[in-house]
């Protein structure tokens, strides 16, 4: 019997790990094409709206057939959806778009995914499932790189570099995120992953939607064209990969690695988007980082090796109270 879990807790983990990366690297994308659109003279606001919307128009057919016959699964759940779609997608998207607007796109992404830390101490309190050494050194070697990337030693503590006002929008993207992990983990509701990333996503449009038409959130979009270094491109062009790409297949797959890999792990893997977003943010808008910050990515991606170490075999995760119906 052991034998035959820890084959399929194996299997989960092969399965998980790519659609974790996949799902990173999508997310990754975000950050260069939102801050090309502000460039533009789009608000962060009109920017996360217009994502979260298209991805909530192209998730939200197949997310209903997907419980076909089973509509009391979303009526069980309403709690659930709601609290997703507020935080894990409106509320993170929103903070981590301004944090953008005033922080490189990798600076901004580092601070968010210091998530994973608030992951384990989630799990470690609350559902009484404690890290292991290993989680517990590749937690503090991850952290360790945080400073280095942010340059707070060279540059960036010299000259003023660091936007605090910034910072701190990322911290709160981070809240969010940590948020998103420890939902998406809990497959005990009933809805697959592509129902839970569609209902979020509508959640998340129609708050979203709400607050511009109040006036709460700033909204500001143009049609003039969007600059990637030396081409531009129709405005258009971005919202559509904004939606498709980095909202609707990225939470689609991240939920679906999340379910394999348990929150922790999961969260720890998904700072692989900080190569990405850096790796995009060079290509399309020309941010160069400096030797200090590669050496940073480095050292906390070093720690997310030694926390795979630690979670070589995922322990199975009671489902998070996270049901507000």
């Amino acid at each position: 019997m052991t034998e035959t879990v820890e084959t399929a807790r194996a299997a989960d983990l092969r399965a998980g790990l790519p659609l974790a990366v996949v799902s990173a690297a999508s997310f990754g994308l975000s950050g260069s094409l939102a801050s090309a659109l502000m460039d533009a003279g789009w608000t962060a606001g009109a920017a996360v709206t217009a994502r979260v919307a298209v991805a909530a128009v192209v998730l939200v057919v197949p997310g209903l057939r997907a419980v076909q016959g089973r509509s009391e699964v979303l009526r069980r759940n309403a709690g659930t959806i709601v609290a997703y779609g507020v935080l894990a997608v409106a509320a993170t998207q929103l903070c981590y778009f301004y944090a953008v607007s005033r922080l490189p796109v990798g600076v901004a992404l580092l601070v968010e995914y210091t998530a994973p830390v608030a992951v384990v101490g989630w799990m470690w309190v609350v559902h009484r499932q404690p890290p292991s050494r290993l989680t517990v050194l590749g937690a503090g070697i991850a952290l360790c790189g945080l400073p280095l990337l942010l340059d707070l030693f060279g540059s960036g503590a010299s000259d003023g570099g660091v936007d605090v006002v910034g910072v701190l929008w990322a911290l709160a993207a981070m809240v969010g995120a940590a948020t998103y992990f420890v939902m998406s983990a809990d497959d005990s509701s009933g809805l697959p992953p592509i129902t839970l990333a569609a209902s979020g996503l509508v959640v998340g449009a129609v708050v979203l939607g709400a607050a511009c038409a109040v006036g709460v959130l700033p909204v500001t979009a143009t049609a003039d064209p969007v600059a990637f270094r030396s081409v531009a491109v129709p405005w258009w062009v971005p919202i559509l990969v904004l939606g498709l790409v980095t909202a609707a297949f990225a939470y689609v797959t991240g939920i679906a690695a999340t379910r394999r890999l348990g929150s922790r792990l999961a969260s720890f893997v998904a700072l692989t988007e900080v190569i990405a977003a850096i790796g995009f943010a060079w290509l399309l808008l020309g941010q160069v980082p400096l030797a200090v910050q590669l050496v940073g990515a480095g050292i906390v991606l070093a720690g997310v090796v030694v926390v795979r170490l630690g979670e070589s075999v995922p322990p199975a995760e009671p489902a998070p109270d996270v049901t507000l119906s």
